[in-house]
């Protein structure tokens, strides 16, 4: 089996976010075609997403505070590298959701399906597989949520 393995190199001020162009300890990324979107990697005809958080893709910081509001800006994040890939919400397979505080899971999952209400109505009654992780901190600070995707082309 030939697998095509596409991996769209990220660029900042020249220069490529990847080792040996930057510290083996620094973050790697890779492109998504979308400057609000998240980083992804496509085999075949499935699109892998990462790191889509509610952090504004521009400034890097969190401007919402609230669960809610960095959900649908993560799920906003999701959408449009979906998008940028050739997929859509629709034909997402598998989330893994982080979360920081536990107390927030109903919150979470409130949020997902009107998100998929209004994005992607197939989801809300065939959702895709999900897992779902605690943790005490995320990548970026004031961060409380993070959700990568595998979805099909």
């Amino acid at each position: 089996m030939n697998t095509v393995v596409k991996y769209f190199a990220e660029y900042r001020e020249g220069k490529r976010l990847a080792y040996p162009h930057v510290a083996k300890e620094a973050p790697k990324f890779a492109r998504s075609g979308s400057k609000d979107a998240a980083q992804s990697v496509t085999a075949e005809d499935l699109v892998f997403l990462s790191g889509c958080d509610g952090c504004n893709a521009s400034t890097g910081t969190i401007d919402n505070t609230g669960i809610e509001q960095q959900i649908v800006a993560a799920l906003d994040k999701v959408k449009a590298t979906l998008e940028a890939s050739g997929s859509s919400m629709d034909k997402m397979l598998k989330t893994f959701m982080l979360l920081k505080h536990l107390d927030d899971y109903p919150k979470m999952r409130k949020a997902e399906v009107e998100y998929y209400e209004k994005h992607a109505p197939h989801l809300v009654e065939y959702p895709p597989v999900s897992t779902f992780m605690q943790l005490k901190e995320l990548r970026n600070p004031g961060s409380l949520f993070e959700i990568d995707v595998t979805a099909v082309l």
